[in-house]
Parts: C-alpha cells; sequence; structure tokens
C-alpha cells in the first residue's frame, strides 16, 4: 500500500471510528434518559459519567447529570453540572431553569433569580409555558383551588392571610415572571388578583406603612405592581378597592408634594392599581433612596414613560395622517400602544439567526438591504430583523407616535443603529419616492378600510427584485373573534379600561370562545383591545389571496406555520410543490378551520423573481 492509500484508509478509518463513537453516545444517552425516567439515577449516572468520559463538553449529558443530582438532592454537585452545559450552550433555557431551581434549593436568590430571568427571556421551553413551570407550585395550586371554591369579596379578609401571601413570596420563578412578561390564564389571574386586594386591605389598615414585612413580601409586591403595569391594570377590580386605592393614591400625592416619607409598600400599592409617571411631579420619585427591586418598578412606571413622552416630538412625520380611518386606527394605538413587549429577544435572535437566515426560501434581507416594516407597532418585528441583519437598512413605520415612542427607546436601549423610525400612513407611501428589497407588512393591512389599496401601495414601492412578506387575519380562524365582536356590539361595551375588564370577566366566567381565551392578546388591555375592539378589521380567505396574487402578477411562496401542521398538511398533500398550490390549502383550511388562528403569513415576490438569500 502507497502512502497515499495509507492515508486515505487513515482518514477512513477515522471517520469510521468517530461514527462509532457518535452512535455509542447516542445509545448510552438514550439509556441514561431511560434509566432517569424509570427513577433509576444511580444507572442514569453511570450511563452519564460513561458519556462524559468520552465527550466531556457534551451539554445534554452534562444537564441530565444535573438533573440526577438535582433530584437526589446533591444541588452543589447539579450547579457544577449545569454551569458547564451553560458554557457550552448559554441560550438553552432549560439549563438556566435546571440551575435555578439548585440555586433556589441552596437558598442562593439572587443567583436563582439571575437565572430564572434568562430562562424566561429563552423561552423557557418549545413545548411548555412559563405559567406551566409557574403552576408546578403546590403551594399556588392549594391556595388557587381555595380562592375559587370560595365566593370572594373584598370584605373576605381571611382569604389570603399573612402566612399566604409569605407562602406566594417564596416562589422565585413567579416573582420573575411577574416583573418580565404579561402572566397568561384564568387560574393565575384569579391568584393575582386576589393577591393584589390583599395587599389594597394591608395598607388600607395600616396606611403609614410601618408594618414590617419580609424582604421576600417587598419583591413580590413589587414584582406584582410591574406585572399590572405590563398588562395596563386589565385585572378586575371591585368598587371598594377602586376608592380604597384612590384614597392611598391621594396619600401618596401629598407625601411626595410634602416631601414626607414615603414607604415602599403604599408606592407599589398605588402602583398596582394606577400608572406612577401620571402622579403629579412623578419625576421627583426618582430622586429618592429605594430598595433595589422599588428602584426597578420605579423606572418602569417612571423613567421610562416620561422618557417617550419627551421624545414623541422628535419623531419624524412622513406626511400628514388626514384618512378618517387612519386617524380612529391612530387614535386608538395612541390610548392603547401594542404591543407592550418587555422581553429583549437578543438572546433567542441569536440562537436561531443561523437557521432563520440560511433559510432556502425565506425571503430574508441579505446584506445591505433596504427594509420597509409596514405598520411596526412599538417595534419588536423591527427589532429582530436590525438584529439578524445588521447591515440591513430598515424603515419602519406606524400611525401611532406612541407607538414609535416606545420602539425608539426600545431601540436605544439596545444601541440598534440601522432602525429609522417615522410617522406615516401606508395609503400615502407613494409620496416618499424610495423603494424596498423587502417590505413586511404583517397585521397592518387588514387595518386599514381598503386593505387591497394599501396593498397596491406597498407593491409600488417594492424592488423588481424584491420580496413581500403579508400577514392577513383569516375569516375561518377568527370565528370566536367574529361572535365576541357582536356581543360587544350587542353589549354596548366601549372600548375604554373598565368596560374591557367587564367584557374579560364575562367572557372567563362562561368559558366562551377559547380561541379568545387561549390568546396571549386577552391578558392584558392593549391587546384585548387590539383583539376584540379594533375600530377597523377585515378577514381575508385563501381564494381572495389567490384573486390577488393572481390580479398582480405575484408568485406565492408558501406559508409560515408550525411544523406540525406542515406535517399534517404533506401528508394529505405530499410534495414541495403542494406546499405553493392555494388550492390545497384552501381545502385543508375547511377541513381545519382554526389553521391559521394566528394569521395567515406568507412571502410574495414579483413575476418572473426567483426567491433565494
Amino acid at each position: 500500500m502507497n502512502r497515499s492509500k495509507r492515508r486515505a484508509a487513515a482518514v477512513a478509518s477515522g471517520r469510521y471510528a468517530k461514527s462509532a463513537a457518535m452512535v455509542d453516545i447516542a445509545e448510552l444517552m438514550a439509556a441514561a434518559n431511560s434509566a432517569y425516567q424509570q427513577r433509576r439515577l444511580t444507572d442514569a449516572e453511570l450511563r452519564c459519567k460513561q458519556i462524559l468520559s468520552r465527550a466531556p463538553t457534551h451539554p445534554i449529558c452534562l444537564n441530565l447529570l444535573g438533573v440526577v443530582y438535582q433530584t437526589s438532592g446533591r444541588h452543589r454537585f447539579a450547579v457544577k453540572l449545569f454551569a458547564k452545559a451553560i458554557a457550552v450552550d448559554e441560550l438553552n433555557a432549560g439549563f438556566h431553569y435546571n440551575i435555578a431551581c439548585s440555586y433556589q434549593a441552596m437558598g442562593e436568590q439572587i443567583a436563582a433569580a439571575d437565572h430564572f430571568k434568562t430562562a424566561i427571556m429563552l423561552g423557557m421551553s418549545d413545548k411548555r409555558s412559563v405559567e406551566e413551570f409557574i403552576m408546578e407550585n403546590v403551594v399556588l395550586l392549594r391556595l388557587i383551588d381555595r380562592i375559587a371554591s370560595r365566593s370572594w369579596s373584598i370584605q373576605n379578609k381571611n382569604l389570603l392571610g399573612a402566612d399566604d401571601i409569605a407562602a406566594i413570596a417564596q416562589d422565585i420563578l413567579l416573582r420573575c415572571a411577574l416583573g418580565l412578561t404579561v402572566i397568561h390564564g384564568g387560574p393565575l389571574e384569579l391568584l393575582l388578583t386576589n393577591l393584589r386586594a390583599a395587599l389594597l386591605r394591608a395598607m388600607a389598615d395600616d396606611p403609614s406603612g410601618a408594618t414590617q414585612v419580609g424582604d421576600n413580601v417587598v419583591l413580590l409586591f413589587s414584582a406584582l405592581a410591574q406585572q399590572c403595569f405590563i398588562n395596563e391594570y386589565v385585572f378586575a377590580q371591585t368598587e371598594e378597592e377602586t376608592k380604597r386605592a384612590s384614597v392611598l393614591r391621594e396619600s401618596l400625592v401629598e407625601k411626595l408634594a410634602a416631601g414626607s416619607d414615603i414607604s415602599p409598600l403604599l408606592l407599589t400599592v398605588v402602583a398596582a392599581y394606577f400608572p406612577l409617571h401620571a402622579l403629579p411631579n412623578a419625576s421627583s420619585l426618582l430622586d429618592l433612596k429605594w430598595p433595589e427591586c422599588v428602584a426597578q418598578l420605579l423606572r418602569q412606571q417612571v423613567r421610562e414613560p416620561l422618557e417617550e413622552m419627551e421624545d414623541r416630538a422628535n419623531i419624524p412625520a412622513l406626511m400628514e395622517i388626514d384618512d378618517h380611518t387612519s386617524k380612529a386606527v391612530m387614535q386608538q394605538y395612541d390610548e392603547n400602544p401594542y404591543p407592550r413587549w418587555t422581553i429583549n429577544p437578543c438572546k433567542v435572535v441569536a440562537g436561531e439567526v443561523k437557521r432563520y437566515a440560511g433559510t432556502i426560501g425565506s425571503g430574508e434581507p441579505r446584506r445591505s438591504q433596504d427594509v420597509l416594516i409596514a405598520g411596526c407597532g412599538t417595534g419588536k418585528h423591527p427589532f429582530w430583523i436590525a438584529q439578524c441583519f445588521p447591515d440591513a437598512r430598515v424603515l419602519a413605520i406606524d400611525l401611532s407616535r406612541k407607538n414609535l415612542a416606545y420602539a425608539r427607546r426600545k431601540t436605544r436601549e439596545e444601541g440598534l443603529q440601522n432602525i429609522e423610525y417615522a410617522q406615516a400612513d401606508i395609503l400615502k407611501l407613494e409620496q416618499i419616492g424610495r423603494t424596498f428589497d423587502r417590505i413586511d407588512a404583517v397585521g397592518v393591512l387588514h387595518h386599514l378600510a381598503d386593505p387591497e389599496a394599501g396593498w397596491r401601495v406597498l407593491l409600488s414601492l417594492l424592488a423588481p427584485t424584491g420580496t413581500m412578506r403579508v400577514g392577513l387575519y383569516s375569516e375561518a380562524a377568527r370565528r370566536d373573534v367574529v361572535q365576541a365582536r357582536a356581543l360587544i356590539a350587542e353589549g354596548g361595551y366601549r372600548p375604554i379600561i373598565e368596560d374591557i375588564r367587564a367584557l374579560r370577566q364575562k367572557i372567563i366566567r362562561e368559558q366562551r370562545w377559547h380561541m379568545v381565551l387561549n390568546s396571549g392578546d386577552f391578558y392584558c388591555a392593549s391587546g384585548c383591545r387590539d383583539l376584540l375592539f379594533n375600530v377597523m378589521e377585515h378577514r381575508f380567505t385563501i381564494p381572495k389571496i389567490a384573486s390577488f396574487l393572481k390580479e398582480h402578477g405575484l408568485i406565492f411562496h408558501g406559508f409560515e406555520l408550525d411544523g406540525p401542521v406542515i406535517e399534517g398538511f404533506q401528508q394529505r398533500y405530499p410534495g414541495l410543490e403542494a406546499l405553493i398550490n392555494l388550492d390545497y390549502w384552501n381545502a385543508f383550511e375547511s377541513d381545519n378551520p382554526k389553521t391559521f388562528r394566528g394569521m395567515y403569513v406568507f412571502t410574495v415576490s414579483k413575476a418572473g423573481r426567483p426567491l433565494v438569500n
């Protein structure tokens, strides 16, 4: 055998050995998982150690061995293994959640909170929401059952006692979630509504705030006030609650004017019912010394809103807004900016960008492309695009200055330099004299008086080689919403917070319209208004979309849907070509009307232009 053949044989054997080792590790990993599921912890530990002897940085194995140690109460060993897994894959939410649980068991609250927050920001899990993890707390479940089984009123002082509140306050994951994201689900809302009432009663009984409470309780009530601000005070409240909260607000205003001491509990109870930035001389609260959790609350409820108010005058307007419907939509979002997103998606984007940007036919912008985001709302979508594609030049427009001010603040916080925000009406965009390589119009056209007219305007701005991503409401998927809107009209519900609360409670009590109840928008005021009270809503069908595409010579490149939906469709209509056949999709939706319960989201291009990255 000559030298070249020996080299080739060595390479081949090396590849075979590597392949065999990978198969061996996969088999050991499966055995380790099986042993853990059967609670044969010693066997699971042995298998994991066998894997790590061959692959010391195998993150899934490091995590599993950490879970084995955690299950057997060896939390310090577990923490070391979770930390090694995180060092390999810092974007894995499960690793952060697991290490947080062990830190919490060890009494290291700060470290636990840091990792719980990271897990929440990374999405917690592909299959489970943060609420599902919170509901694993048996203490919370017991309290929810107790509240649900009894007729509650503000006068019932024994429903949540001091011991109950102290027990709730021990839940670090709950505290973190309250301050970071809108909490979904009726059971948790019931608990939080009663918890807020308990806080109000405590302050009404002791208006000076002299009663001493533990640090965890202060952390809990500060986080609860943050939650109420994030969901825009959508929780139900009785007339008596409103009166008592108003009295405490006036007390806070008086203390602020007089320069008197203000207890953290007084501040948090007022903040749980009213936004602090609306108080007279609210900015002076920022000059006082507070515990860190209260300082975070003030940053959220005072500093950031005041910054947005100051910035509104700096937002450029590309044209005058004078269309009747456009002005009505603008007023809606000025009154309720939407969505009030809180979690910075940077880490998630970092983990997703390679997969998403490399997807064939995704229509994502290439380097240095000009991108238009039409109807950018509070900036979550342009924020995502700008981070995924830092060389893209993004123009993000919206009717609402309040939406844009929120978006601009979030963009400044992240230091993004490639987004330009402006107030504009899609119907007049032809005036700007620009073309774009990509245009995103997801969730905006159906709020125009004439969606197809707006679509045509956007097409006139699309470069010949450009792509457009469109999102439109489905007639079939929004049947629940249509029925709810009919109830709103019949009952005379107005798009004000009192009526939004009343409608929500009716829907929750009657458990009607599961599409509505399961929507994240249902759990905050601006989302509920956008979902059910929108001043203008059109819905589409697939044949109507197909007709528009044919009329304008557009090529359809497929819907954006979850994997299981695509798999179900492909079982019925196999082959890649079927994915772009709108007749097939229309038949599939007829049999599966909830397929597009979010929206029809799809990409198109002008005729003759192949969709490539």
